[in-house]
Order: structure tokens, then C-alpha cells, then sequence
């Protein structure tokens, strides 16, 4: 099978609903179905928690982390971490529970190299788009947050259906992957039952312009992404930024402010690290 067959193969699936998970993210999903129940209370999220040992170890880390912790006190049990870390940040973790379990099963070392610069990558706009949206856009931060984890989706399942199509994912002038990967976006988040406004600034996110002043989910996306140090290792490789004295965003900060937000950024990533990762 030529790449191009193996593109169609994998966008056809996808299409059809025909999304191959693995047997641990299927366990994770049940459980973000139930979480995702707005009947769902704090007992029943304890001890849906308590029943995922990974998920539980995440949630008391991540209440530990300075990002949720400004206090410094030790949280050393999981009632305490899910009213510290709440709802939306535990379905955070759960996310990234899904998100990092598809690299988990790729072998071929190059694309689990990949996966791995694709997760720092990720952990990075996460923080980022937190920042940017509680100091510049203005909108929900932890909606940032979580939107940071899921926006690249897409491509960690096209990195794992890669390591059954050798040389799929080599240099690709014509851009095949970027459209596989858009229809495969689409049905992962239909499968992760990503809440709407999270999904269309994801499913925007390829191609799109950021406004002036940048107000809106899709642009804290966009400025996240810009400023991430670490590049996704899929997609084409982007231009270097401009001076601030020459970006629109100069109208917006000073530059002293925008190095400080992303030294926010970098510490609240630090943080998250050890708490996110599988």
C-alpha cells in the first residue's frame, strides 16, 4: 500500500466512525462519559477516581503542583485533590489520560520520538494558552487549559496508526497528513465528546488568522501556539517570529510583559509535567 492508499485507508476509517482505541483508553473514556454526566456529584467523582489508580496518583500530583497549590501544603488524599483541582481540570487529566495512551503503544522509534516532542509540545500550549487567557483574551482559563491538552488529537492517532504504515509520516510535500489528520480530528472529538466551543476553535485552529485585539477561544490557541518553544513535529515547519517592535501584538503589551507570561507559562508547564504525564 503507497502512502497516499494509506492516508485514504486511515481518513476512510475515520470517516466512518472506525476509530481504533486502546483497550486502556476505552476504560478512560467510561469514565469521562460518567464525569461528563451533569448528574455526576463530588462522592461519585471520588470514587470514580479511586477506581482508576493512574488517574488518581495524576489528581493528587496535579493538586500539588504550584499551578493549584499556591499554598504549599502537602494534599495527600484524593477527596482533596478533586475539590482543589474541580471538575473541568479533572477532566484535564482524564484528556490527557486518552491523549497520551495513543503514543503509549506506538514502537517504532522515530515516531515515538515524535510523539513524546508532541507532548511537550502540547503541555506547553496548554500552559501557555492559561496564561494568554487570563491576561490577554480574557477567557476561561481552565477552558484554555483543557483545550490545550485535546488540540492536537488528531495527530497522536495518526502517530500511532503511523507505526503500522512504515515511511507514512516521511517528508510530505503535498500535505496528506494535514488532511488525514483534519478528518481523524474530528472523529476522535466526537468519540472524547469534546465540549462544542473546544472543539470548533480546534477543528479552526489549521489556517487561521489571529484577530485583533484576540478575544476568542481560537485565538488564545493561536497565540499559544505561536509562542510555544518546542514546534509540533508534525505539519509544515513555521516561520521564525517577528521582533515585538514589529508583531501586532505590540499594541497589545510591552514586551517585558509578554516575556513575563511566558515564563508563567514555562513554570505552570514545569509543574503540570510530572502530574500529566503517563
Amino acid at each position: 500500500m503507497n502512502r497516499l492508499e494509506a492516508f485514504g485507508t486511515i481518513a476512510a476509517q475515520a470517516a466512518r466512525g472506525e476509530i481504533s482505541f486502546p483497550t486502556s483508553v476505552n476504560a478512560v473514556l467510561r469514565l469521562q462519559h460518567a464525569l461528563n454526566d451533569p448528574d455526576c456529584h463530588l462522592e461519585d467523582a471520588i470514587r470514580l477516581v479511586l477506581g482508576e489508580p493512574q488517574l488518581a496518583a495524576r489528581t493528587v500530583a496535579l493538586a500539588n503542583s504550584s499551578t493549584f497549590n499556591s499554598s504549599g501544603k502537602p494534599i495527600t488524599n484524593v477527596r482533596s485533590a478533586v475539590t482543589r483541582v474541580g471538575y473541568r481540570n479533572l477532566q484535564m487529566l482524564v484528556a490527557s489520560l486518552v491523549v497520551r495512551q495513543f503514543g503509549a503503544r506506538i514502537d517504532d522509534p522515530d515516531l515515538r520520538a515524535k510523539a513524546e516532542q508532541l507532548w511537550e509540545h502540547t503541555v506547553q500550549v496548554a500552559a501557555l494558552a492559561h496564561v494568554f487567557a487570563r491576561r490577554v483574551t480574557f477567557v476561561n482559563p481552565d477552558t484554555a487549559m483543557f483545550a490545550g491538552i485535546v488540540h492536537e488529537v488528531g495527530g497522536f492517532y495518526l502517530l500511532s496508526r503511523a507505526d503500522g504504515f512504515p515511511g507514512l509520516l516521511d517528508d510530505d510535500p503535498e500535505k496528506w497528513a494535514e488532511l488525514c489528520e483534519d478528518v481523524v480530528t474530528r472523529e476522535v472529538a466526537r468519540k472524547l465528546a469534546l465540549p462544542e466551543p473546544v472543539a470548533e476553535a480546534i477543528f479552526a485552529l489549521r489556517g487561521a488568522w489571529l484577530h485583533m485585539p484576540p478575544a476568542t477561544l481560537l485565538d488564545t490557541l493561536l497565540l499559544a501556539n505561536l509562542y510555544a518553544s518546542v514546534p509540533s513535529p508534525l505539519g509544515t515547519a513555521r516561520e521564525p517570529l517577528p521582533e515585538h517592535s514589529e508583531s501586532a501584538l505590540d499594541y497589545l503589551l510591552d514586551e517585558e510583559s509578554l516575556h513575563r507570561m511566558i515564563d508563567e507559562a514555562a513554570e505552570i508547564a514545569a509543574s503540570m509535567g510530572g502530574a500529566l504525564l503517563v
